[in-house]
């Protein structure tokens, strides 16, 4: 005899032997069996995040370091960040070259540009081969926010690499001196523009790459709040939060308690 048992689309034909032994270790196998698809069905999803800031912006240096910094962190396998260093700034081009005015001055242009310089060349190091380029970069960008606030003189570009060991400090400074680094921070204006022309507040945080003004607020109070509203199925990390839905786990838990009754009731 033959009983087919499903969990979440994934369905398995298991053959009931009559011996007890078999049918025992039927059911450790069926659980361990289940137990796998339930993972695959109520797996981690990632949601795309862009952030919209400007280098020497208070705002955006707090929510940088209270807010997206820890969050990324411990939401790191449902979270994709996408960093726009530009906020208000506007452009103009004469020629080949490219004007900028930036909302808190020509300081905050070189700063974005070193911003928009470290997003386009960090790269993994043999330091720390665990790390990602995006866990570094966010490391780098999260350190720069910070220093940066402090007005202690020269930009912290070689400071903050060197707490956050990142290699490619000099490719950053030559790239936010040349040409190169105002042409990617014009590239990052333009997809701030496409947001919205000019932006309304900075930072603006835009889920999925679409600005919604309810989020926006929710964000800037509880950005873990205004993830776990994105996530579904949400996992661990947000069934704390009030008004969390615990389907992703309560759901998969009682799939396979209910499969494995019924095992156990056809086998016994």
């Amino acid at each position: 005899a033959s009983v087919c048992v499903c969990v979440c689309g994934f369905c398995v034909e298991l053959w009931i032997k009559s011996d007890l032994a078999e049918k025992k270790k039927m059911l450790r196998q069926s659980l361990a069996l289940l137990s796998i698809f339930a993972v695959a069905c109520y797996g981690q999803t990632k949601v795309p995040v862009y952030v919209y800031y400007e280098s020497l912006c208070p705002d955006s240096a707090k929510f940088v370091n209270e807010q997206l910094y820890p969050v990324a962190k411990a939401f790191k396998a449902n979270l994709e960040v996408h960093l726009v260093p530009f906020g208000k700034s506007s452009y103009e081009t004469q020629g080949s070259d490219v004007m900028f005015t930036c909302h808190h001055g020509e300081n905050e242009c070189y700063g974005n540009k070193v911003h928009a310089c470290a997003i386009q060349h960090i790269q993994g190091n043999s330091f720390q081969p665990n790390i990602s380029r995006e866990d570094l970069t966010l490391d780098y960008v999260n350190c720069l926010m910070a220093r940066a606030q402090l007005k202690d003189g020269l930009f912290p570009t070689k400071i903050c690499a060197d707490e956050v060991k990142i290699e490619q400090w000099q490719t950053i400074l030559e790239c936010a001196n040349s040409t190169e680094g105002s042409n990617l921070l014009k590239q990052h204006g333009d997809a701030t523009n496409k947001l919205q022309k000019p932006l309304n507040s900075v930072p603006t945080i835009a889920f999925k790459q679409t600005f919604d003004s309810e989020l926006q607020k929710l964000s800037l109070n509880s950005f873990r709040q205004a993830l776990c509203k994105n996530l579904s199925p949400q996992p661990v990390q947000c069934l704390d939060m009030p008004g969390s839905a615990p389907s992703a786990i309560s759901s998969s838990i009682g799939a396979i308690v209910s499969v494995v009754a019924v095992l156990a009731a056809r086998m016994f």
